[in-house]
């Protein structure tokens, strides 16, 4: 395999302002507003690598950073809140927002990624955990507790590395190719069996109404809608306690000026239930019988 970096610091490689000069002379993440936190294996290394894309024709930039999800102050948190309960409110980190509720007639508690601190969840035997990346409670004008959602978060997993395409975007701001790739595998085998559990522990919670909304770039979102058999395949349902709303947060379409970062959006929903998902992903495509003695048999007499 081999592929570019996208996204640099926040930056399209391509851009050359003053602006993504200095972002990338500084290793800062524009998302955090600190400096970035992935680091390449072996020498900690700053990455500062948000997106890649493969070399072959037409393929679409791939998000690889979660954080690169969280731009515009969080504004995805905004998005799946709104969906999730219906109305506009303000988020806030963890038990700031009971006053905040009692003064705006209504607010969001977030714990999750520095918001609100560690929810003290029980310990779970054997493999697995409880613990997503989000999780949102709205409160109603008295400060009360009623209702809650979950957000899971994935974004793509590389394989190879950029170490060279990242040296030449360093020093000369140059774009070249390195080893890096998607891999896709990993996505699959694991997001998708902790999607199904989570759903299931989101199930039970008596204020859990709209079930679990898993995040994701565009590409990641069709390549796990494929692997559960594609959308005619997976029955749609509307939003309920046992559901996964698969929402594709991707880069939006806009002409873009040096200096400018690329805004997100949700391009695509497709709500279903846990359970499908799990009928869906334990079930083979398998092929038709005898392909193994119909290959022996053109091997040897073809």
């Amino acid at each position: 395999m081999a592929g570019y970096i996208y996204e640099f610091f926040g930056y399209q490689a391509e851009d050359n302002s003053a602006k993504a000069l200095e972002t990338a002379a500084q290793q800062k993440c524009p998302f955090l507003g600190t400096q970035c936190t992935k680091v390449l294996a072996r020498d900690n290394i700053i990455s500062g690598v948000c997106a890649v894309r493969q070399k072959s024709a037409g393929s679409p930039p791939v998000i690889c950073c979660p954080i690169r999800i969280y731009a515009e102050e969080y504004k995805m948190l905004s998005r799946v809140s709104k969906l999730a309960f219906g109305r506009d409110l303000k988020l806030y980190a963890g038990r700031v927002a009971v006053e905040m509720a009692k003064k705006e007639n209504g607010a969001v508690a977030v714990f999750g990624h520095g918001w609100g601190g560690e929810l003290r969840l029980p310990q779970r035997e054997g493999t697995g955990a409880y613990f997503v990346d989000w999780v949102l409670a709205r409160l109603d004008k008295k400060g009360k507790l009623t209702e809650i959602t979950a957000i899971e978060v994935q974004t793509i997993d590389t394989t190879g590395n950029y170490r060279t395409a990242r040296q030449q975007l360093m020093e000369k701001r140059e774009i070249v190719s390195d080893t890096v790739g998607l891999n896709w595998e990993n996505v699959s085998k694991r997001i998708i069996p902790q999607l199904i559990f989570k759903g299931q522990v989101l199930q039970r919670e008596d204020l859990c109404k709209t079930g679990l909304y898993f995040v994701c770039p565009q590409s990641v979102y069709d390549h796990v809608l494929n692997r559960l058999g594609g959308k005619g395949r997976l029955p749609q349902f509307p939003a309920q306690p046992a559901s996964i709303s698969f929402i594709a947060y991707d880069y939006v379409d806009k002409t873009m000026r040096p200096g400018e970062i690329k805004p997100l959006g949700i391009l695509e929903k497709y709500c279903t239930t846990v359970y499908k998902v799990q009928e869906a992903f334990s079930s083979l495509n398998l092929p038709e019988g005898n392909v193994y003695r119909d290959a022996i048999l053109k091997a040897l007499y073809d």
